[in-house]
């Protein structure tokens, strides 16, 4: 650890110390986790499977970290981010909780890495995509095990070339998760030789596409590039494919455009093609015991939520182990988790210095209803978080 870094993770210490009981849990009292997902709402699912992965980790270890028991604070960020820097404070000052989990929402990770800064709360972002958190934004006490809009979109933008397609036409809501994941196709695409013929940014969040597809089959483009997620990715497929386009423009994407979607995209999704650090068919042992305990747990096939919700719990076993349940050696816990190195059920996972997981990212394409792995369309991918200060 160089002396930046460590001034740096000294002085959010020092800051947490301020708080008397906060981390200051003797070890033969339960580890908590203070879990702020979405339970209510839009993203219920979403939360529902991160908490699922999370615990089923824990379980298969005697549902114990690193000796101790284990309590959950579950708290409803509600993907409300004005109520994200008061439920954040609930969790570190009242309930006095080890580690926050959460967001799902990027909005509230923002409220969420103020209230981190101000008292040293250890956080594990499981999904929240946005790229200040591990960048502009680091901080020593904060780790992702989830994802940037710009690692997996970036791999796509090389592919896409490769497949031989030059003139793209690219499309997604004009709000910043979408313009992120859109930068990061065009960074690769246009670094490949390619050409954005056309960006279209549409209201958030409108799902009425028809005259937008009008404008895409007037282009022509070689195929189209697009961000859109949960309903809207439902409705996008679905609209692409009734307008006729996918017979003659093929139709590519982050993964989130048909992940957790599948069933209700239907037969309109087959040959869409995405990139995404996770699929359900990854035939590795690690998936493949995954899969079946995940099954066996809760009745359903894991999605990348559940994988990333995993994997939070395995960081956390590997972690708590490693320091043997002691939780008030801060900076020993800290240096711990970002050494951590997982044969997750995505594939090898690591953590950067900015602590964004390094990983590969999977091409993608819907064949019978399924995500079949083509290929790595990047591996051990590395987000270039240059603006982060450590």
């Amino acid at each position: 650890m160089t002396n930046f870094k460590k001034t740096a993770l000294a002085s959010v210490l020092g800051t947490a110390t301020l708080m008397s009981t906060f981390g200051a849990i003797a070890d033969d009292h339960p580890v908590k986790l203070g879990l702020m997902l979405p339970y209510t709402g839009t993203y219920t699912a979403l939360g529902e499977a991160i908490t699922n992965g999370l615990e089923l980790a824990i379980a298969q270890h005697g549902d114990r970290l690193g000796g101790r028991d284990v309590e959950y604070v579950k708290l409803d960020s509600e993907a409300n981010p004005s109520k994200a820097p008061q439920n954040m404070s609930r969790l570190v000052r009242g309930d006095n909780v080890d580690f926050v989990i959460g967001p799902v929402h990027s909005g509230v990770a923002m409220g969420m890495l103020r209230v981190a800064q101000q008292t040293g709360a250890i956080t594990i972002i499981p999904n929240a995509g946005l790229g200040a958190a591990t960048n502009e934004l680091c901080m020593p006490n904060v780790f992702r095990t989830s994802f940037s809009m710009w690692q997996d979109s970036y791999p796509m933008g090389k592919a896409a070339y490769e497949m031989g397609h030059r003139n793209i036409v690219t499309i997604t809501w004009d709000y910043a998760g979408g313009k992120e994941d859109l930068a990061g196709f065009e960074e690769a695409f246009t670094e490949a030789g390619g050409e954005i013929v056309r960006q279209i940014l549409v209201p958030f969040p409108n799902t009425e596409f028809q005259s937008y597809l009008a404008q895409i089959a007037s282009d022509r483009p070689d195929a189209v590039y697009t961000f859109f997620a949960g309903g809207g990715g439902v409705s996008f497929v679905r609209d692409y494919a009734a307008a006729g386009l996918n017979e003659s423009i093929p139709l590519l994407g982050s993964g989130f455009l048909t992940d957790g979607n599948l069933a209700a995209i239907g037969e309109a999704g087959e040959g869409v093609m995405t990139t995404l650090h996770y699929a359900e068919t990854l035939d590795t042992p690690q998936n493949r015991a995954f899969v079946e305990a995940y099954q066996e747990a809760y009745g359903q096939l894991p999605d990348t939520y559940a994988v990333q919700g995993y994997d939070t719990g395995m960081m956390l076993v590997q972690a708590l182990e490693a320091v043997e349940g002691d939780t008030a050696d801060r900076e020993r816990l800290i240096e711990a988790l970002a050494s951590v190195q997982l044969d997750s059920p995505r594939g090898p996972l690591s953590f950067s210095d900015s602590h964004h997981p390094i990983q590969n990212v999977y091409l993608r394409e819907i064949r019978n209803g399924k995500h079949e792995v083509v290929g790595i369309a990047h591996e051990s991918l590395e987000v270039p978080d240059a603006a982060c200060r450590m």
